[in-house]
């Protein structure tokens, strides 16, 4: 947001105007005194608004921090010059903290620095933040603990989004409205938030700023209509689980779609089938590309027999999207498949054939470190957010949260059960595979056996630093009582060790838990 002034000199000058302070920095000659800083509170008591005057072009960013080391910063952000005001919202900040913060101007002829100055955040506000308990069970190994913040999705009504610094203090959150829920929210290249929220009139896709000041929004009923405009033969029923923001401004959204159908195997009569589909939204939020999973799947394999009490049934329950930017293609997790596929997207181009499916009974052979295998229990089951690590080639290497629902045991096809109701037992594990997509083999590199079993829900990264961060969510038989979600960080080894851990107490349940670097595109924090 930017907003010319009238003629100033080219000095540092400080205005009073709509109830703050702006200051400018003057290019040429360095001034003679410090700049005055212009901040300000905005609708959330964590965020603070900083004003910068440039009378020449350049950039400017804000560092700021408990005193006058700062520590944090945001990304650069342009300055026009002429005088003209640039606004930068500044988040990432504990409630009910003093915070030191400056500006660093950079034009052709230097760079300026302002005067430090602070700004002290309001209480939270009354909702419900669940009290979180870090611990850093090997302090020989707290060293090694990757920098970044926790983005936390709790599916529970009321909740807000949020973010907490590794310690567990909120540093940010949105608040989604009373009887709604944030199912998961993503940030954008250009610093905004993308959030997908299930209401009890509909879900929508909102995309807001730092402060909750709300850009746009798109209703799942106003999306109903674009897709019949556009003659897709599906209807999108509600936006669920995932939405994945990409570089050139486009946001692919997942949605759960029904179709009926008549005497199914295992089934009488006729019923419902929940499926998903996918929209590409251009940067407008118009219908670009679609894809329906009832056009390139077979019906009859479900591995959830169970019918809802709406005599539906679960078809394939997807959960997270990933763009693989070696082709252009979109990767879905397909939950009640237990596969993770490959969909040629081809960057909106593509025509949505299945181009492979990863996991039991799909198209890949499976090897642990190297040595062929035919043990079915290698493979994830109902998974949750597979994540790209890497990509050289043919060669892909993913991590997957691997739940364990309905694990195939052995070569019969035995199943693994609920160890509250007896055995074998299921069980959840943090794995990563390599998979050579020309060769059609995946390698199980890596895998960190769970004393718990996490029911559904979980997520799972390799960190910068080379660690391994899990959520498991839904504990079964939890290992600490009144737990809903344990968030690891691990070392990646044959032994791993926990370097960070954090306890989400019931009924707080952890659909997501993972670190990202900060509250903006290409910065790190290092705490």
């Amino acid at each position: 947001m930017k907003r010319k002034l009238a003629h100033v000199p080219k000095t540092m000058l400080a205005i009073l105007t709509s109830g703050f302070l702006l200051f400018m920095v003057a290019c040429g000659d360095a001034p003679n005194s410090p700049a005055v800083p212009a901040v300000s509170g905005t609708a959330n008591p964590l965020v603070a608004q900083y004003t910068v005057l440039s009378s020449c072009p350049g950039k400017a960013m804000v560092e700021f921090g408990p005193d006058t080391t700062y520590g944090r910063s945001t990304p650069w952000y342009p300055v026009a010059g002429d005088n003209g005001a640039t606004t930068i919202l500044v988040a990432g900040m504990r409630a009910s903290s003093t915070y030191h913060m400056h500006a660093v101007v950079q034009c052709a002829t230097g760079t300026t620095t302002t005067a430090d100055t602070t700004f002290t955040t309001g209480a939270l506000p009354s909702l419900p933040f669940p009290a979180l308990t870090v611990s850093r069970p090997n302090p020989s190994l707290s060293s090694t603990e990757n920098p970044g913040i926790e983005m936390i999705t709790i599916p529970v009504a009321g909740t807000p989004a949020f973010f907490t610094d590794r310690d567990g203090n909120p540093i940010w959150y949105y608040d989604v409205g009373q009887g709604s829920f944030p199912f998961t929210f993503k940030p954008l290249p250009d610093g905004n938030i993308v959030i997908s929220i299930t209401a009890p009139s509909g879900s929508l896709l909102r995309e807001i700023d730092l402060a909750g000041n709300v850009v746009r929004e798109l209703k799942i009923s106003d999306l109903q209509q674009q897709a019949a405009a556009a003659g897709y033969d599906f209807v999108p029923s509600g936006y669920h689980h995932d939405v994945l923001p990409l570089a050139n401004g486009h946001v692919i959204v997942l949605l759960n779609t029904f179709q009926n159908f008549t005497d199914l195997p295992g089934y009488t009569g006729t019923i419902t089938v929940e499926g998903d589909a996918i929209i590409d939204l251009d940067p407008n939020w118009h219908v670009a590309w679609a894809w329906n999973g009832f056009d390139h799947l077979d019906v009859n394999r479900h591995l959830q027999p169970t019918l809802d009490s709406n005599n539906t049934l679960d078809w394939t329950h997807s959960n997270a999207l990933v763009y693989s930017p070696s082709d252009g293609s979109v990767i879905l997790s397909m939950r009640h498949q237990s596969w993770v596929i490959k969909i040629n997207y081809d960057n909106g181009t593509g025509d949505g054939t299945i181009l492979w499916k990863l996991g039991y009974q799909g198209d890949f052979a499976l090897t642990q470190n190297g040595v062929p295998t035919d043990d079915p229990s290698l493979w994830f089951s109902f998974q949750h957010f597979p994540v790209l690590l890497s990509q050289n080639g043919s060669q892909s290497e993913f991590a997957v949260w691997d739940n364990g629902d309905n694990r195939v045991l052995d070569p019969s096809g035995a199943e693994c059960v609920n160890p509250a109701l007896g055995t074998p037992p299921c069980y959840s594990r943090a794995t990563i595979y390599n998979v050579d997509e020309s060769a059609k083999v995946a390698d199980l590199e890596w895998s960190d056996l769970q004393t718990a079993y996490g029911l559904w829900g979980g997520s799972i990264n390799r960190l910068q630093n080379g660690n391994v961060e899990f959520d498991l969510n839904a504990p079964v038989l939890p290992p600490v009582t009144g737990l809903a979600s344990q968030v690891l960080e691990v070392t990646q080894s044959d032994s791993p060790q926990t370097v960070w851990q954090m306890n989400i107490p019931m009924p707080y349940f952890a659909y997501r838990a993972y670190r990202v670097p900060s509250l903006y595109t290409d910065v790190t924090w290092q705490y």
